[in-house]
């Protein structure tokens, strides 16, 4: 049986999307598609457009079998421990027999001997690494610089520009690490890039999509998604059940910097060298996301990574919730599957699995699995609060699991 394993945020699911499970189900020869998605907020610290739920129904719509939540912990984190994440569940099933993530390389042996150095870490490779961050740099920016530098091969510098390739390379070091046995499947991206705003034919990326949501162009939309997808888009925001972006927390967000000590911020992930003094300061002067996030940016911090901190702090995540996320092999939270990937729920071990919150938490006797669990509830409850209606908290209580035909 050949199990195909896809990891992705689906915000929102487009054509690009649906192009690299059909590719890969072929290249895979795969009897079933899962898909291991993150939930209501993404590893870039936004929000995810609707949540996981809704995409839950866009993936299995869409020829994923089963939908696997990636705990909070790890997708809103670094892309390391995104991956790591990811990796750790996949293992888990101990039936996934490939996994299938996009490129913009085509040499995919080439990723695979970026990631067997950023694994084993040689000698030479971290002292270039440590003087190109003594540079100010950030620390993307530096790896990538070293990596170049240690190959000698000028090259890499293009591979390690591209957001598909970094998140790629991610996987298949902690399959290194892992000792995982998948075979890796790699998908360029078709007509479009990560980050691109063009609409090619009928593709566009997930980025350009939400941007012209923002900007009320929803009309745009409709040729770049499978329509199931974009029916399920368009009822949430007719009915007002959508999160644009990060912004609808600005008060929230500021409120909770403002009021809490400096030791507090400084144990945020991600939070060093004095910059949660940078933080509160800025966090005094304005009362506005986007204000916020330029007053702490600099060329050693990215908007990426002070985004990522300021979810952290509306989610309460310290770095000693990262930290025991990495001593424990978490859960497999079911949000759905389709008439046929139900025979893959016998498959799971059963003290892992979770279709129904309320009996797994009967049986729950860890610590860190707890606050893990508990992460990913504020998560939803969270989630839900700028809606314009239906507002509510505990889905992950009330949402039974989804079965699609």
């Amino acid at each position: 049986m050949n199990v195909l394993a896809i990891i992705a945020e689906y915000n929102p699911m487009h054509n690009g999307h649906v192009f690299q499970i059909n590719e890969a189900r072929k290249k895979a020869n795969a009897d079933f598609v899962i898909t291991c998605m993150g939930g209501n907020f993404t590893q870039r610290g936004n929000t995810s457009i609707v949540n996981k739920f809704e995409k839950t129904k866009m993936a299995l719509v869409n020829g994923s079998d089963m939908v696997i939540e990636l705990p909070t912990i790890y997708s809103v984190s670094s892309s390391e421990n995104f991956a790591y994440g990811a990796i750790q569940i996949l293992n888990e099933l101990k039936f996934v027999s490939h996994i299938s993530f996009g490129i913009e390389e085509e040499n995919i042996e080439k990723l695979k001997k970026i990631a067997s150095i950023i694994a084993k870490e040689p000698r030479e490779y971290t002292k270039i690494l440590k003087s190109e961050l003594d540079l100010g740099l950030s620390y993307p920016t530096a790896r990538a610089k070293a990596i170049v530098k240690y190959l000698n091969d000028d090259s890499y510098e293009q591979i390690l520009q591209g957001s598909n390739n970094i998140l790629a390379i991610e996987y298949l070091k902690q399959m290194q690490i892992q000792k995982s046995k998948f075979i890796p499947i790699g998908i360029t991206r078709n007509k479009v890039n990560y980050n691109s705003q063009n609409i090619i034919e009928n593709y566009a990326s997930s980025s350009a999509i939400r941007n012209l949501i923002y900007n009320n162009q929803l009309n745009k939309v409709k040729n770049v998604m499978p329509k199931s997808a974009y029916d399920i888009l368009t009822r949430n925001i007719q009915n007002g059940t959508y999160n644009i972006d990060l912004s609808n927390y600005s008060k929230i967000i500021i409120y909770k910097l403002r009021t809490m000590k400096i030791k507090e911020i400084e144990s945020l992930p991600d939070v060093n060298e004095g910059l949660e003094n940078l933080i509160k300061d800025s966090a005094n002067k304005t009362n506005n996301i986007g204000e916020l996030i330029n007053l702490i940016k600099s060329k050693r911090y990215t908007q990426t990574r002070i985004q990522r901190i300021l979810l952290y702090t509306l989610l309460d995540i310290t770095k000693k919730d990262i930290i025991n996320g990495r001593k424990v092999s978490p859960y497999i939270r079911v949000l759905g599957c389709s008439k046929k990937g139900k025979e893959l729920l016998t498959k799971i071990p059963s003290n892992k699995l979770i279709t129904s919150l309320k009996k797994y938490e009967q049986s729950i006797s860890n610590n860190n699995l707890e606050r893990m669990l508990e992460i990913d509830k504020n998560a939803t409850n969270i989630y839900t609060i700028p809606y314009n209606s239906n507002s509510v908290a505990n889905l992950d209580y009330t949402m039974p699991l989804i079965v699609i035909d």
